[in-house]
């Protein structure tokens, strides 16, 4: 007898480290089996599978540069190849490349807009005729840059900002079978090289006063994967901090 409720299959790229590693480990324990992209954390990326592995669930990783154009055919491919099908793709991989906006010459600027703005266009029309076998959706991973003019770091902050509109216009041309949404989280997990002194300063502008967690951004994706009645919506992870002046 056919299983009612077949196995789900959710990519996730940058899913080796961080909150893509948090938003793969909760894909899982949700019931996802999982093909996840790194680009050069092998090692994190390695302790992952055997993690998502121990769960029971199927797990694949792949070393892949998004900044290549070639790899989002390639990727689907062996999404098809290995799983047969495909519910869910996070594109939360990017560049966070920090200079001063008077620094960043052409090639600067086009190393953080591939991988950050193209390569989820080009893993989104990759992935479209999967997606749509299944009823699926994208999540596309922003962040506060997309809303604010962050000085230090322009180009990811128009990325992000571009990431967003794209979300809106993933939603309207993959309607009505697959749905698009996108999440912009705020002080979820303290950057490299910060301080805790740093990190708690500006956690603590936000409303509520404290820094949230990565598990709030993989609740968020759970809620999106699952809300069949929302697309083209940018859910701010933030504790109200966009809102602070």
């Amino acid at each position: 007898m056919n299983d009612p409720t077949p196995q789900r299959v959710a990519l996730v790229t940058g899913g080796g480290v961080r909150v893509g590693r948090a938003i793969s480990l909760g894909l899982a324990r949700a019931g996802y089996d999982l093909l996840v992209t790194y680009h050069s954390s092998d090692d994190a990326a390695r302790t992952l599978l055997d993690e998502v592995r121990g769960m029971g669930r199927r797990c694949e990783i792949t070393r892949v540069d998004l900044s290549d154009p070639a790899t989002a055919d390639t990727l689907l491919g062996a999404v098809r190849t290995v799983f047969g099908r495909l519910d869910l793709l996070v594109n939360s991989a990017a560049s966070f490349d920090a200079r001063p906006l008077l620094d960043i010459d052409a090639s600067q600027w086009d190393a953080v807009m591939d991988v950050n703005v193209r390569a989820p266009h080009l893993l989104v029309r990759a992935a479209a005729t999967l997606l749509t076998e299944a009823g699926g959706s994208v999540i596309n991973i922003a962040d506060l840059a997309a809303f604010q003019p962050w000085i230090d770091r322009p180009h990811h902050a128009v990325s992000k900002a571009a990431l967003v509109h794209l979300t809106k216009i993933q939603a309207r041309a993959l309607a009505p079978r697959v749905r698009v949404n996108a999440i912009a989280p705020g002080s979820v997990l303290r950057p490299e090289g910060w301080s805790e002194g740093r990190w708690l300063e500006i956690a603590r502008r936000a409303p509520l006063g404290r820094p949230g967690a990565p598990q709030d951004v993989v609740d968020a994706v759970l809620y999106l994967a699952g809300a069949g009645f929302v697309t083209g919506q940018v859910l701010i992870i933030d504790g109200g901090r966009s809102l602070a002046p």
